[in-house]
C-alpha cells in the first residue's frame, strides 16, 4: 500500500513541523512529503532543510489569488495538510480539494480563545487573565472560519495559581508534541 503524503504548513519556529515529520519519518501509513511557509525567514526553512523534506516559500498572492500552492500540492501528490503554526485562513480553492483533509492544532480548549487574532502568547495571555482552572489543545478540521471546523481530539493542563503565559506555553507545547502526530496517524489511518 502506497503511504499518504502529508503537507506541512508553518510560519514560526516550525517545533511542531519538526517533531510531525520525525514521527512520520519511518512511519508505515504515511510521511511529510513537503513542507511550506508564508514567512522566507522563518526557522521552519532550516529545520526542512536539516531534515531533507522539500520547502516550499510561498507570498500572500500565491497562497490566495493563483492556484499555485494547490499545483505544489498536487505535484507532490499530497493527502493530507497539516497546519503547524500557521496563521492565514486556508482558501476556498484548499478547502475544496481537500475536504476533511486539513487539520489545525489550536494552543487551547476550542470554541473558548479561538478565532481571528487568537493565537500564539495571546492565547494563553487571555487564559491566565481570565484566571482559567483549564486549558490545553485542540486539534480540529479546518473549514472557511478560524478555529471553527470539526474537533477531532482535546487534551488539558490545569492552570495553576501561579503560571504565567510562558509557563502555560510550555505545558501546552509538550501537549501538542505529545499528541498531534497521533492524532494525525490516527485520521490517516481512517482513509
Amino acid at each position: 500500500m502506497k503511504k499518504k503524503h502529508i503537507a506541512i504548513f508553518a510560519s514560526g519556529s516550525g517545533s511542531n513541523a519538526e517533531n510531525i515529520s520525525r514521527f512520520f519519518a519511518n512511519h508505515p501509513l504515511a510521511e511529510v512529503c513537503l513542507i511550506l511557509t508564508n514567512k522566507p525567514d522563518a526557522a521552519v526553512v532550516q529545520r526542512a532543510q536539516n531534515l531533507g523534506i522539500p520547502c516550499r516559500i510561498f507570498n500572500r498572492e500565491e497562497f490566495y489569488n493563483s492556484g499555485a500552492v494547490l499545483d505544489d500540492l498536487k505535484r507532490f501528490e499530497v493527502d493530507f495538510i497539516v497546519l503547524a503554526g500557521f496563521l492565514w485562513l486556508i482558501p476556498s480553492n484548499l478547502l475544496v480539494a481537500y475536504p476533511k483533509r486539513i487539520i489545525n492544532i489550536h494552543p487551547a480548549l476550542l470554541p473558548k480563545y479561538g478565532g481571528k487574532g487568537m493565537y500564539g502568547a495571546r492565547v494563553h495571555q487571555s487564559v491566565v487573565e481570565n484566571k482559567e482552572k483549564e486549558s490545553g489543545i485542540t486539534i480540529h478540521f479546518v473549514n472557511e472560519e478560524y478555529d471553527a471546523g470539526d474537533i477531532i481530539f482535546q487534551a488539558r493542563c490545569s492552570v495553576e495559581a501561579g503560571d504565567d503565559a510562558d509557563c502555560l506555553a510550555q505545558k501546552v507545547h509538550e501537549l501538542e508534541y505529545r499528541h498531534f502526530p497521533e492524532v494525525i496517524a490516527s485520521v490517516v489511518a481512517k482513509e
